[in-house]
This record gives C-alpha cells, sequence and structure tokens, in this order.
C-alpha cells in the first residue's frame, strides 16, 4: 500500500507540473500569432529590402503553430483528467485496474510522441525565423519592438520571450511524459508481477488439494487395523 501511495503522489505531482508546462505552450504560443496578425513565424524565412529596411515574409503554413498548440491543449486536458482520477483514487485508498493502467501508460507514450515533435518545431523553426533576423540585427532578440513588417501588420514586442517560453515549455512537458511513461510502465509491472503471485499461489494450493485427495495420502491418513 505504501509503494501504491508513493506511486500516485509522483504521478499526481508530475501530471501537475505536466499541467503548467502546457500552459507554457498554449499561452506563449496563442499570444504569438495574435500579435503576429494570424501568422506562424515558424519556419517563415524572409529577405531584407534595401529601399526600405523592411522584411518581405514568406510566411510558413499556420499549421505548425496550430499543431503546436493543439498538442498543448491535449496535454492539458490529459493532465486535468487524470489529476482528478488519481486525487480521487488517493483519497479513495484505491488504485486503477490493470486495464486502465495499461491504457494510462499508452497514453503517456503516445504524448511523449507528440511532445518531443512539438518541441523539435518550435526549436527548428524558431531558428529559421532567427536566421532571417540575423542578417539584419546582432540577435533575434533585438528586433523585440522593432517595427520590420509593416505591410503585414505584425507585432515584434514579446514574439522572442514569448516563442523562447513555447520551447522551454515544449522540452519541459516531454521530459514530464517521458517520467510519466515510467510511472505508468512500473505499475503495469507491478501488476504483473502481482497476477503472477496468485497465480502461482493458486496453482499451489490446488496441488496441494490433489495432493491431499489422493489415494497414496488416504492412505498415509487411515489408522491401522490390528
Amino acid at each position: 500500500m505504501a509503494l501504491t501511495n508513493v506511486l500516485l503522489l509522483s504521478q499526481i505531482a508530475a501530471y501537475v507540473i505536466g499541467l503548467i508546462f502546457s500552459l507554457c505552450i498554449i499561452v506563449p504560443m496563442s499570444m504569438h500569432q495574435d500579435e503576429f496578425n494570424g501568422h506562424c513565424s515558424l519556419f517563415s524565412k524572409g529577405a531584407w529590402q534595401e529601399e526600405d529596411g523592411q522584411l518581405l515574409v514568406t510566411w510558413a503554413s499556420r499549421a505548425y503553430c496550430n499543431y503546436v498548440i493543439v498538442v498543448g491543449v491535449v496535454m492539458f486536458l490529459v493532465s486535468c483528467v487524470q489529476i482528478y482520477r488519481m486525487s480521487m483514487f488517493m483519497y479513495q485508498g484505491i488504485d486503477s485496474s490493470f486495464l486502465s493502467a495499461f491504457i494510462e501508460a499508452v497514453v503517456c507514450i503516445t504524448l511523449c510522441g507528440l511532445a518531443i515533435s512539438a518541441a523539435v518545431m518550435v526549436t527548428l523553426g524558431f531558428m529559421t525565423w532567427c536566421d532571417n533576423i540575423v542578417e539584419r540585427f546582432p540577435s533575434c532578440e533585438d528586433v523585440s519592438g522593432q517595427d520590420i513588417d509593416k505591410k503585414d501588420n505584425i507585432k515584434t514586442h514579446g514574439f522572442y520571450i514569448e516563442l523562447g517560453s513555447a520551447q522551454f515549455g515544449a522540452w519541459g512537458a516531454f521530459a514530464t511524459w517521458v517520467g510519466l511513461s515510467v510511472f505508468s510502465t512500473l505499475k503495469l509491472c507491478r501488476y504483473h508481477q502481482l497476477q503472477n503471485i496468485q497465480v502461482s499461489m493458486y496453482r499451489e494450493r490446488q496441488r496441494l488439494v490433489n495432493d491431499s485427495g489422493s489415494p497414496a495420502a488416504e492412505r498415509a491418513h487411515t489408522p491401522l487395523e490390528h
């Protein structure tokens, strides 16, 4: 029971951390798209115009930013549901069944894949955008607040912090879901071990029952007649 409580507490804590990291993805990415007038800077490229110093941007698909936001929303919802479920388990002093633990392990592993894909997408997309910026500015951060694309009416005041926060949240979420996958796998192994112990005990009881009912055992227990 002590092991179950420790594992449940660890899972609840990890889901709370995952919830926080999901918000670190959703909020800044949504703000970024809003400030960039619906455009997504991830993987967008551009060329600096000599006549007016503006950046002529070839915008990448909005699906990159939308995908990252959707992954964050999915992680947020799953974390909320799991925090509630496991808090109820802890309050009632019970734990999930083998089937629900198996489903949980599959979900955690799936979200690991989604998290790392979102993290790589934000990292590489951010680097691609910054490659455009450093052609004119010393660093990517220096363009914050600069009016570099009047045509598309984008606002660059907080884009560096926003994309940096989303990148941090995505990698942090990936690490968290790796930990949750380990916890859920440990729970499955524990269930499997308990099942093997129960099966072994059942077979041993059956063997003892069969041995006690055998003719040899009956002769051994029958008193000798004089």
